[in-house]
């Protein structure tokens, strides 16, 4: 049995409906109660307690380890995690981890996220961690504006960097969690071209087939629009990257083609199959 943390999330949920495709007994966990693939078992579970997870992890194999927010907030202890992984009898972790933790590895949130890693390679577990840069699923954040306004309002707008699509970093996870030859792999996951918030608008706007007008915010209303749903630290975090990124942070990495044997999927890709959350 496979148990996934995140399920219902732009991960989760494509990694879940992998596994179940490939004949895996698979536990679903998130916060709240939802609708999970047939023959997929969900059970709640609030991360931030470990003890919660406990009954969960009797009988898995492996898991599928997405931190929440409130993971990255100070004073919590992700550590936990690791160790009822490690007490419950779970042979293999896969660890949603961030290349900020090489490109940018002084920020709270990567100093954080660092040890977790360490902590995981110490717990004598197989394991394989995935960094992946930006998220496509990031645009979803311009949604209700290109419903309501046909306006993409972000920040930076002609910096980009290569994001990747999310269902390529579950099938990257789909295949950490199957296979033994990725034990001991770290995988940088990112796009197959740098592309910037301008460009992700033009192909919105392509996907819809209706012009989307773009707006460039400000790094302090940026800032304030994101704090609304992440902590202050990796908000800033974000936006040190979004606005001045480093050679290692517009580096395409080959990593997902090594694991899945095929490219990244493109943004324009992405917002083809999501259009309806702009209509």
């Amino acid at each position: 049995m496979i148990v996934v943390t995140g399920a219902t999330g732009n991960i989760g949920r494509p990694l879940t409906q992998a596994l179940a495709e490939a004949g895996r007994q698979v536990t679903a966990v998130s916060r709240h109660t939802a609708a999970v693939p047939n023959g997929v078992r969900h059970v709640a579970a609030d991360l931030t307690e470990p003890a919660s997870l406990k009954p969960t992890l009797a009988g898995a194999e492996a898991l599928f380890l997405l931190l929440s927010g409130d993971l990255h907030a100070a004073g919590a202890d992700p550590a936990d995690l690791v160790a009822q992984a490690a007490a419950a009898g779970v042979r293999r972790v896969v660890l949603l981890s961030t290349l900020g933790v090489v490109t940018r590895p002084f920020g709270p949130t990567r100093i954080a996220m660092r040890a977790l890693e360490d902590t995981l390679r110490e717990s004598g577990l197989e394991w394989a961690i995935l960094r992946p840069g930006g998220f496509a699923s990031n645009a979803l954040w311009w949604a209700e504006a290109v419903r309501t306004q046909r306006v993409v309002a972000a920040p930076f707008g002609d910096v980009g960097v290569p994001i990747i699509d999310p269902a390529d970093i579950a099938a990257v996870a789909a295949a950490c969690l199957l296979d033994d030859r990725h034990a001991g792999g770290v995988y940088e996951l990112t796009g197959p071209e740098v592309i910037t918030p301008r460009q992700q608008s033009e192909a919105i706007a392509a996907a819809l087939g209706t012009p989307v007008r773009f707006h460039e915010l400000t790094r302090h209303e940026a800032k304030a629009a994101m704090t609304q749903s992440m902590p202050a630290e990796l908000a800033d975090d974000t936006l040190d990257i979004l606005g001045a990124p480093i050679p290692a942070e517009l580096r395409v990495s080959p990593d997902v083609q090594r694991v899945l044997g095929r490219a990244p999927r493109p943004f324009a890709d992405w917002a083809a199959r999501n259009v309806a959350a702009f209509r």
